[in-house]
């Protein structure tokens, strides 16, 4: 048994687990199936945005000030996880330019290649399904899609209305 920290969440991590177990089930070695799972996992990328702060305030992850701001000037930002931290990539003003983001952003982290995707949220099925729909009429080279709410861990540091694409280049 081997013990590998993702610094990652959802299914940026599920893409690497999803690699290990198929060359486990090709009969590979343990660190070539660690390797797999790495490398799954760093080539995966994730853009998150949420619909208010006070989540990620209270779980450490901004400082007030951050939220209070934010909150003020209506600023939804666009968030990534680097290596294990929660990162604010870009900030827009409204919810509509934050997915409108999201998308060009997942589209360029394709780089035009074959990819797997993953859109999650947490209490928000139709924009969910509305990126999904978007991202398949744009995207050449779509493999799996999945498109799942957040569970209870995730779903406590955003809270409500958060919509997450992540990203998985075949490797």
């Amino acid at each position: 048994m081997h013990v590998i920290d993702s610094r990652t969440v959802g299914m940026a991590l599920g893409f690497g687990v999803i690699a290990a177990a198929q060359a486990a089930e090709e009969g590979l070695d343990s660190q070539t199936v660690i390797q797999r799972a790495q490398l799954r996992m760093k080539a995966t990328s994730i853009f998150f945005s949420v619909a208010n702060l006070e989540n990620l305030r209270r779980s450490g992850r901004i400082s007030r000030g951050a939220s209070l701001l934010a909150t003020a000037l209506a600023i939804r930002p666009i968030l990534t996880v680097d290596d294990g931290e929660v990162v604010a990539v870009e900030r827009v003003r409204t919810a509509a330019k934050a997915m409108v983001r999201l998308e060009e952003m997942a589209v360029a982290a394709t780089a035009g290649r074959a990819v797997d995707v993953a859109v999650h949220h947490l209490g928000a099925q139709s924009q969910a399904e509305a990126v999904v729909a978007r991202l398949r009429s744009v995207l050449t080279g779509l493999g799996d899609v999945s498109n799942t709410e957040v569970g209870a861990v995730v779903g406590t540091h955003v809270g409500p209305g958060a919509i997450a694409v992540v990203i998985a280049p075949r490797v």
